[in-house]
């Protein structure tokens, strides 16, 4: 239990840390709101225009900013309860959407599918996913379905080594479905509880990336009733409001389910999730801070909020 609970206070420390460039942008223009007395159309338009910079986008920055400027009509407030009141509005934003994986196919094995483009962290995030799985005493099988890219290939093949997981894999460039039924078959032989699929992460041509990933979902569905039983995109934090097109795209090509947001770490833009939730409402299921196994945990929607506002608790 103790190990367990140093493993959940080192993750929040690494996500405070990895949001401190998005908490500093924002806590600038809050700054401008404390003492005097009622604050002017310019402050809280500096406010708005902070929270919008750090991609929380505008329909939220334009809420949290006249719920601040409502809040200096009562007298004067300090920033500790403006950072408060920032938590709290994001925090309302992200609790309903906050869902962990949950493993309830019957019979087994429960199949993931997991989309994103290329460079979003999808192969290592498949790792982490997988070893979180394992902490759950999940048996777990990986499927190298990026038939296209060698190296994303290979990667998974590292991590299924380091995580002691049987990868399926094929020939570069094989069909992807097909792997992926191979896959689903030597997962139930092997009575193994999870399969998690990569897949091709190719935009150029969303035609063909859309009619491969119709035909995995296909493959799967008929190989397995229910299958895919998620569809995880995982977003890149980096890109900023550029995530958000990536979930329109993966939303229409793939049937996206639920969200995983990697390199939270070192971002000035941390506030796109807040985003994401308020235009998508879809499920977050994870975040990432790193790139070690442990940097990826089930969403915590208060912390998080917490650590983007900077508020204390």
């Amino acid at each position: 239990m103790t190990g367990a609970v140093t493993t959940r206070e080192g993750f929040l420390a690494r996500m405070q840390a990895g949001l401190r460039r998005s908490t500093e942008k924002l806590g600038q223009s809050l700054a401008l709101l404390v003492g005097g007395g009622r604050p002017g159309e310019a402050e809280l338009e500096a406010v708005e225009e902070a929270l919008i910079a750090a991609d929380l986008g505008p329909a939220v920055a334009a809420r949290i900013a006249q719920r601040i400027g409502d809040m200096r009509l009562a007298g004067p407030v300090d920033l500790a309860r403006i950072r408060a009141v920032l938590a709290a509005e994001i925090e309302a934003i992200l609790k309903p959407l906050a869902r962990p994986l949950l493993i309830t196919a019957f019979p087994r094995p429960h199949v993931i599918l997991v989309v994103g483009v290329n460079g979003t962290g999808k192969t290592t995030t498949i790792a982490k996913l997988a070893h979180l799985f394992q902490e759950e005493d999940y048996t777990v099988m990986l499927a190298a379905g990026d038939t296209f890219r060698a190296a994303a290939v290979e990667q998974l093949r590292v991590w299924g080594e380091r995580l002691d997981v049987p990868v399926v894999s094929g020939r570069t460039g094989c069909d992807a479905a097909g792997l992926a039924h191979d896959a689903v078959t030597e997962c139930w032989k092997s009575g193994r509880d999870v399969l998690l699929v990569d897949t091709a992460g190719r935009l150029q041509n969303k035609t063909q990336l859309m009619d491969e990933l119709a035909k995995v979902r296909r493959v799967l569905g008929r190989h397995h009733p229910g299958a895919p039983h998620d569809v995880v995109l995982v977003l890149d934090a980096t890109t900023g409001q550029n995530a958000l097109a990536q979930i329109e795209v993966f939303r229409e090509v793939a049937g996206v389910t639920g969200l995983v947001m990697t390199k939270l770490d070192g971002t000035a833009r941390g506030g796109v999730l807040v985003a994401a939730a308020e235009r998508f409402g879809l499920p977050v299921h994870a975040i990432g801070v790193g790139e070690q196994l442990g940097d990826l945990r089930p969403f915590d929607p208060a912390a998080f909020a917490r650590a983007l506002a900077g508020a204390e608790g």
